[in-house]
């Protein structure tokens, strides 16, 4: 999920998105929208990113705070900084290992987090908030183009030779900003290492599974979805659509929250948490005839489309024009977060809750709500405990 200060970016632009030249007579009306809870699952608070491109940490672990949760534990608050500080340095080793040839930036995918958990373990909020370097909130431009930098040097090796001194090298600067990883550390009395207190847990990281759907691989294999923050090269298992979609309902019904990578570069995923995908026309755009005889700048024209102000009319996705988006570069990998409930709009359209991390200070307090569109032509990939897994779907799979 590449995420280069989205927060501040989401933050800064105008608001996005509307109601469309030709709205249906049922929504013509409509200025704002209206919501009505079908199904929620328990999540922990509402986090902040800030400036920084870790989203991947925080929706991730909030996945995993979540799944506690469903388990009958009580809430934890788990140390994004802790999984950022790992991957990065991680990411460093592969880079220079790869001669330059890889992929480096604050970006990264969910199972960097299941990766950590699983190797690294984890600690508390509280034992490693990752703010050293004379900030209230994250602010990562500084670290990660110095980071960038740094490995840059190592890359073109002046010495002819890597010296033994630049992994401690590297270290110095993440200890310097995100802290020294603890190696020791107490809650409720109790002493804990990262390994120990991940395995306190309960959680087996062996049951939660990748899933996506895409055409250029076969259905019910596995593959690396091709995005740059997949650094890991992680598999996910190909479903058909459908059957993808099927698993976001299971999923929830069944009390299960789903990690959900996204494109939110779109239009339709405003700043005040609505995500939708309108029924734009060709003949619509900015630059056709119908502009020109409006007598509005492209401008106007974006605005007039694209403001949205309640229910509208929204393109039917199929495997073809998702597939054509991923291909064509429209659809890119830029943020994570978790699907959690659902919901309806006053139309009755279907809309999944979502849990962001671009703090509260939104109008849904930090809650988005992405159409059943949208969430369907704009997926990238999910993560899920298998359980969550309709039954025949996990059986195509040769998982059960």
């Amino acid at each position: 999920m590449k995420k280069i200060l989205l927060f501040a970016f989401m933050l800064s632009v105008t608001a996005v998105v509307s109601a469309q030249d030709k709205p249906k007579a049922d929504t013509a009306k409509v200025d704002t929208f209206r919501f009505t809870v079908v199904k929620q699952n328990k999540i922990t608070p509402v986090k902040n990113q800030a400036s920084s491109g870790t989203c991947w940490s925080f929706s991730g672990l909030g996945f995993f705070e979540a799944e506690l949760l469903r388990m009958g534990k009580p809430e934890v608050d788990l140390s994004e900084m802790f999984v950022v500080h790992h991957s990065y340095t991680d990411k460093a080793d592969k880079y220079v290992r790869m001669y330059g040839n890889a992929n480096f930036g604050g970006g990264g995918a969910f199972y960097d987090v299941t990766y950590v958990l699983k190797n690294y373990g984890i600690v508390p909020e509280s034992a490693m908030p990752g703010l050293s370097y004379g900030e209230e909130k994250h602010k990562h431009a500084e670290l990660d183009n110095l980071l960038a930098a740094y490995v840059k040097v190592i890359t073109t090796n002046p010495n002819k030779k890597i010296s033994t001194a630049w992994k401690a090298g590297f270290a110095g600067i993440m200890d310097a900003y995100l802290g020294k990883l603890p190696t020791e550390f107490t809650v409720d009395g109790k002493k804990y290492t990262p390994v120990s207190y991940a395995q306190s847990l309960g959680l087996n990281y062996d049951d939660y599974i990748s899933l996506t759907s895409f055409t250029h691989h076969p259905y019910y294999t596995r593959f690396a979805v091709e995005v740059p923050d997949n650094w890991r090269n992680d598999e996910s298992y190909n479903l058909p659509l459908d059957e993808l979609m099927q698993v976001f309902d299971n999923a929830i019904d069944k009390g299960y929250t789903v990690a959900w990578a996204s494109d939110v570069s779109e239009k339709g995923f405003t700043r005040n948490g609505i995500a939708v995908n309108p029924e734009t026309k060709k003949e619509n755009l900015p630059g056709s005839d119908q502009a020109r005889w409006l007598n509005i700048s492209q401008k106007e024209m974006e605005e007039k489309i694209y403001k949205l102000t309640g229910p509208q009319a929204e393109m039917k996705v199929t495997a073809e024009n998702r597939q054509a988006a991923f291909d064509s570069q429209q659809t890119t990998d830029d943020h994570g977060m978790l699907i959690y409930g659902t919901a309806k709009d006053q139309n009755g359209t279907k809309y999944y809750m979502v849990k962001n991390s671009w703090g509260t200070d939104t109008k849904y307090k930090g809650i988005w709500y992405a159409s059943e569109s949208f969430v369907k032509y704009k997926t990238i990939d999910i993560l899920v405990h298998k359980d969550a897994i309709p039954k025949e779907i996990l059986k195509k799979l040769g998982l059960k």
